[in-house]
């Protein structure tokens, strides 16, 4: 007697923990008991360099062991899938020994901290990819049932020619100054602040809606707060700033245009905020894309929803209407709960497991691939290079 599909196992190594370890880790674990998969994801090992703290994880998030040491965990027969959440400078190394010991990689945006890091993790993702080992970036709001039935509606023609695209993700989590510093504030290990950290996922959200990429930008980024008092040494226990002050080096708040490269004719133009200043706003990832016969809102802060606008309708009878989207035909609901039950944040995770292991299983290329990741990375420093020259025009690459 054979095994079926689903008695296939994937076995999962996630390197890293943390918030991204949580939200990745409930991904894997609510996935193939909601979706039909063709193999089913297998919680094997997390791995991180405080070994009690992992152990911690591992218990708490339901995954079968712990591990200190990421390169052993790699160089395992036992693991199929590398899954990534470290922080932004250890991306590189991690996914290349992942890609070429064989083991399909998940990696969590942005791909890298440079353009160099994101080259080098591209060509081994196409080295890697002839030898059937799949590779995928980790944008999951293009995964929210209403950000894909967007994408799926301006593909169809909905809202016409594409002109203008307006996208603004605003947080206010750093709005107090006093607030300590953390390792997102450290351009060594984040690469970029707001720009990167946030700014990456109205960029890609931009171009997943539109199936457009931007290929000049002009920006300005700038720092708010300079400086930031240095956590105390117990922190995990009482949480306390010492009075001593480290060094912000990375950007507050960067604001952007951009133009979108189309074969003929007009070429959309696109406006983009990225700010953790934005006071009240709590996670205010909003696009609104506008066309030739309509348009359409997406705000993360109702997540459920969609605003369309079609410019057909009767001129007394126009205006933006509200869509709920929870029916089982729109994208990834039908598993779900019945029409008009609300889904949240970690949906995402769950609907980023399906499409990556689907996509191994049927032996296709994933998306966002590396190599959309590294044209991601190459938005990042163009805007970087056009603030550091007043805002100068800048192509993308």
């Amino acid at each position: 007697m054979t095994d079926s599909p689903r008695d296939r196992p994937l076995r999962v190594a996630m390197i890293g923990h943390g918030f991204m370890g949580a939200a990745h880790s409930q991904g894997w674990r609510v996935a193939p008991r909601f979706f039909e998969l063709a193999l089913t994801p297998r919680m094997q090992v997390v791995a991180g360099r405080d070994e009690a703290a992992v152990e911690r994880a591992a218990a708490k998030w339901g995954w079968a062991e712990s591990s200190g040491d990421w390169r052993e965990v790699i160089e395992r027969d036992d693991i199929d899938v590398v899954d990534i959440v470290t922080t932004g400078d250890s991306h590189a190394e991690i996914a290349v020994a992942a890609l070429e010991a064989g083991k399909h990689v998940l990696c969590e945006k942005p791909l890298a901290n440079t353009v160099a890091e994101a080259e080098v993790m591209a060509a081994a993702a196409t080295a890697a990819a002839e030898r059937g080992v799949r590779s995928m970036v980790g944008f999951t709001y293009r995964r929210a049932p209403a950000a894909t039935f967007a994408r799926d509606l301006i593909g169809a023609g909905r809202i016409g020619e594409i002109r203008q695209v307006r996208a603004a993700y605003r947080q206010d989590w750093l709005r107090d100054e006093s607030g300590p510093m953390t390792w997102r504030l450290e351009k060594d290990r984040a690469g970029s602040g707001a720009l990167g950290d946030i700014g990456a996922h109205a960029i890609d959200l931009a171009e997943y809606m539109t199936g457009l990429r931007l290929d000049g930008v002009s920006g300005t980024i700038d720092t708010i707060v300079t400086e930031r008092p240095l956590l105390g040494e117990k922190v995990g226990l009482s949480g306390t700033a010492s009075n001593e002050l480290g060094r912000v080096t990375v950007d507050d708040i960067a604001v952007f245009t951009g133009r979108f490269a189309v074969e003929s004719g007009f070429r959309p133009i696109g406006t983009f905020e990225a700010t953790r200043f934005a006071t009240g706003r709590k996670n205010a990832l909003t696009i609104e894309i506008s066309g030739s016969r309509g348009a359409i809102a997406f705000d993360l802060e109702r997540l459920n929803e969609l605003e369309i606008f079609d410019a057909n309708d009767p001129e007394l009878e126009q205006g933006f209407r509200r869509v709920l989207v929870t029916e089982p035909g729109h994208p990834y609901l039908a598993p779900w709960w019945p029409a008009g039950h609300m889904l949240g944040y970690e949906h995402g995770f769950s609907h980023q497991v399906v499409d990556f292991v689907s996509a191994i299983s049927e032996g296709v290329a994933p998306t966002p691939s590396f190599s959309d990741g590294l044209h991601l990375q190459r938005v990042l420093d163009a805007v970087e290079r056009s603030s550091a020259a007043d805002a100068r025009w800048t192509p993308v690459g």
